[in-house]
């Protein structure tokens, strides 16, 4: 099989990895191939190794990383998602299956002309494999944390078979494919975990605010940020309930997935994921302590292309969501963020819209 996997980073290394191990022809992109070693190895906690992949081809070539490629695997942040599909749209033939991991972020319409005018399969899943950081960025990978079961969604779905296949032989776990791709765009994963956490977190930031050391991101979670992820969750669930025309009912609770029903529960279990510990918060170091790193992913990825979708969603199903809402404004005031991301833009302006748009 002829892989291409786009983006260095955790999960593109992971992935990459993890596809030549199992013998496929993996050509990966990266904006500094010169960084990269043609050997990529994945190691666990203990830092035994437990796949050693040969890449085929490293390149920062576009052309050269999609021409050919029966999957492309795409694994960068979702505000470079545009970026990245333009740039492609000359590369790709008709049946090429592209993948978003995540698919969260609005993968189904940066890649919208893709899946029109080109004829691509999108696929994306609800969540990624497992938790993987680098060691060392182009060479090694620590994964661990991998999940019971995948759960996979796509533009069209009616080729997602092979996909699902290709991820249960390759990760060992099963992976379920989802009735429509709207069942991945509102995973309350990143968009409602980070964003909640990030505002309650940050809640007393201002200009001349600066803390005297960088925040544990999941081992010093606060009941405050559970309560306020319950509430954005529930309000989810009240707009996944008026979607009648598409089955929703794989978008799961924060509170059925972490198997907490209260927030003091969430908050002792999510500090006690293994695989989450020892992760800071998006913060950089300043003259005196930490402030706000607003260049992050967590920040520039999962409020105006998580957060924001949801919200938008929820005005289609005419469903207020005070908590989404204060949230986004709460970042763009902090932040000065004016991105913005609109559903009109891609064609998406009532349910009657959205509902062809998924039905696909």
């Amino acid at each position: 099989m002829k892989i291409t996997v786009i983006g260095a980073g955790n999960i593109g290394t992971q992935f990459a990895a993890a596809f030549a191990a199992k013998g496929n022809e993996v050509t990966f992109f990266a904006s500094k191939p010169e960084r990269i070693s043609n050997t990529l190895t994945i190691v666990d906690e203990s830092d035994k190794v437990t796949d050693i992949g040969e890449m085929a081809l490293v390149t920062s070539d576009i052309k050269e990383a999609c021409e050919g490629a029966e999957y492309i695997f795409i694994t960068y942040p979702a505000f470079m998602l545009k970026d990245i599909a333009d740039k492609m749209y000359d590369h790709i033939l008709k049946g090429t299956k592209i993948g978003v991991i995540p698919g969260t972020g609005g993968a189904e319409f940066a890649f919208k002309k893709l899946i029109e005018e080109k004829g691509a399969i999108l696929f994306g899943l609800q969540r990624v494999p497992a938790v993987a950081r680098l060691k060392e960025y182009g060479k090694t990978v620590c994964v661990a944390g991998y999940r019971d079961r995948l759960k996979l969604a796509g533009i069209p779905k009616s080729s997602l078979r092979g996909i699902a296949d290709l991820l249960t032989e390759t990760f060992s776990i099963p992976c379920d494919i989802l009735p429509n791709y709207l069942s991945v765009t509102m995973t309350p994963s990143n968009p409602i975990l980070h964003t909640t956490r990030l505002r309650t977190e940050f809640a007393d930031f201002k200009e001349g605010v600066v803390y005297p050391k960088n925040i544990l991101f999941y081992e010093e979670w606060a009941d405050e940020s559970s309560e306020l992820l319950f509430a954005c969750d529930e309000e989810l669930q009240t707009v996944c309930s008026k979607l009648t025309e598409l089955d929703l009912t794989d978008v799961r609770s924060l509170k059925e997935h972490y198997e907490s029903d209260t927030p003091k529960k969430l908050t002792a279990k999510i500090r006690s994921i293994k695989s989450l510990q020892g992760l800071g918060s998006p913060m950089k170091e300043v003259e005196g302590g930490f402030v706000p790193d607003f260049s992050s992913r967590y920040f520039t990825a999962d409020f105006p292309f998580g957060l924001s979708i949801l919200e938008q969603i929820a005005h289609l199903a005419g469903v207020k969501v005070p908590n989404m809402t204060s949230t986004i404004n709460w970042y763009k005031e902090v932040s000065g963020d004016k991105t913005e991301f609109n559903l009109s833009d891609f064609g998406i302006n009532s349910l009657d819209d959205l509902y062809k748009f998924y039905s696909r």
